[in-house]
């Protein structure tokens, strides 16, 4: 961690070392919720393994083509906007759309280590912002996972109605597309088991952000 400034090698040899892990536990899909790998790596691996991959970027692009809107700004990680993939494949589908790219190096880790009340947070969440701002974006995608709990300090300087949480449609996507696949169970229930390669308590700690791990998760090396 971070991801999003890694290499694009790295990135792939760590990928493909948790596809091979979810690959030994049998799994029927793999969603990449990290817009950074999804960026990066998709598009390496995605023929390498026989369980359905949902590429968050990929997934979601094709939804916001359609958007009745002519300009739409991106906030990402260095790696997600290098690749140029939300515009590629915003374009792709709509070449009429302007799409202004702005990389957030610092946000975060002002989410990750809770720093949104220090001063020197909103000053470099400011600065970002601004540089898309000026260009009058109708639509602000928030491409990366961790950038929506920056809305308390985003809306100081735009409706907060102006920026997009790509999860939110990418959820609707795959649902939609595992009952097109009849993928989808039909149980409301289930478990839930959390594997994770660095400290299970830093990771409960993160994660409480948004969630509440009621067991502590399983340390494992991706070998």
């Amino acid at each position: 961690m971070p991801y999003g400034e890694k290499t694009k090698e790295q990135l792939i040899e760590f990928s493909s070392k948790i596809f091979e892990f979810f690959k030994e536990k049998g799994v029927k899909a793999v969603v990449m919720a990290c817009n950074t790998t999804s960026a990066t790596t998709y598009d390496v691996l995605k023929n390498d393994f026989d369980f359905k991959i949902y590429p968050i970027i990929q997934s979601v692009t094709k939804i916001f083509a359609q958007l009745p809107i002519q300009t739409i700004g991106i906030l990402a990680t260095h790696a997600t906007i290098n690749s140029h993939a939300y515009k590629n494949g915003i374009n792709l589908v709509n070449p009429d759309i302007k799409v202004i790219e702005q990389a957030c190096p610092d946000w975060v880790k002002i989410v990750e280590e809770k720093l949104e009340d220090k001063p020197e947070s909103m000053t470099a969440v400011k600065k970002d912002l601004e540089a898309v701002l000026k260009e009058k974006p109708e639509k602000i995608i928030l491409g990366c996972t961790h950038y929506p709990y920056l809305l308390n300090i985003l809306k100081n300087f735009a409706s907060e109605d102006t920026f997009i949480n790509p999860a939110e449609a990418f959820a609707k996507y795959i649902k939609a597309d595992l009952e097109k696949a009849n993928l989808l169970s039909n149980s409301n229930t289930g478990k839930e088991k959390f594997y994770v390669s660095g400290s299970p308590q830093k990771f409960i700690n993160a994660a409480s952000l948004f969630y509440t791990i009621k067991d502590l998760p399983e340390q494992i090396i991706l070998t």
